[in-house]
């Protein structure tokens, strides 16, 4: 079982300048001590229901780019990818930027994204949700067609690119890792069957809900052709490793019986509310629609 760390909270502590140097030793921290993957929430303004939309929030992948300078060994990705956000062809030469500064670690987390304030806040366009899902399919195949041979014109219903060039190819073999967040089980599931290297899957529902999930992810794989297998299943825990360590690695050894290859953690910090407030202990939710589809 690999463990994750999903870093979302650049809050704690309060001083900007601090931002960098507690991101850089966290991250040298995690790989000293073993973690596999660091990723990061691709958001412009912290979630709504968990901190204040005004907390501080780092983009994505100049994150990771400062990451992946500061580390050797860990896989470095996001947490995942909202499909609205990037143009896909910029996004294929971003992580492919990224895969080769980092010496090969790149991972592309995606998903439709979801989070209309900072959407309509930034002038990102809102579309309906079954749009973003044809977007995020068009944006999986247009990734893995630069990350292949073919350098030749794509043509989608809401994507067109003349040429697919991408110089220099990523360094990892056959292509960063795709990973595709969100349980969703008519197209969620369904795209990870198709395209992905990876699923990602959320641990609030419980096992028995982690189980239904890659049931129905077995499912779509055999309609697919697709060996079930080939997949790497990987789990966002429901619970803090520090709160209850016995009852954290219990619930470990139960998804890894069901198969699940990864779990990424949480940190859990206090921050004291730019708005005033008082100090918070806080674990992210993800309210996310796509999980219901």
């Amino acid at each position: 079982m690999k463990l994750g760390l999903h870093y979302w909270n650049y809050s704690t502590p309060a001083d900007p300048a601090a931002i960098a140097p507690t991101l850089a030793e966290t991250a040298t921290t995690a790989e000293q001590a073993g973690v596999a993957s660091f990723t990061v929430m691709d958001h412009f303004f912290q979630m709504d229901g968990v901190f204040a939309a005004e907390e501080p929030m780092l983009e994505a992948y100049t994150t990771l780019g400062y990451v992946a300078a500061k580390t050797r060994r860990m896989t470095l990705g996001v947490l995942v990818t909202g499909v609205m956000y990037r143009y896909p062809g910029l996004l294929a030469k971003t992580v492919t930027t990224l895969d080769v500064l980092s010496g090969g670690r790149a991972r592309l987390g995606i998903g439709a994204s979801w989070y209309e304030r900072e959407q309509l806040g930034l002038g990102v366009p809102v579309v309906p949700v079954a749009e973003r899902f044809e977007r995020l399919e068009e944006t999986l195949r247009i990734c893995r067609q630069m990350w292949s041979d073919d350098d030749g014109p794509f043509h989608g219903r809401h994507y067109q690119l003349a040429e697919t060039i991408n110089s220099p190819q990523p360094l990892s073999r056959p292509h960063p890792p795709i990973m595709i967040g969100g349980g969703g089980e008519k197209k969620t599931l369904l795209l990870v069957a198709r395209y992905a290297d990876a699923c990602n899957l959320f641990g609030r529902g419980g096992i028995d809900d982690v189980a239904r999930k890659l049931d129905v992810l077995r499912g779509h794989c055999a309609a697919e052709g697709r060996d079930y297998d080939t997949i790497e299943k990987t789990v966002v825990a429901s619970r803090s490793p520090l709160d209850d360590t016995d009852a954290f690695l219990a619930e470990v050894s139960e998804y890894a019986a069901l198969g699940v290859g990864e779990v990424q953690v949480t940190p859990i910090g206090t921050r004291s509310s730019s708005r005033g407030g008082s100090a918070t202990r806080c674990c992210p939710g993800w309210p996310t629609s796509a999980d219901r589809r």
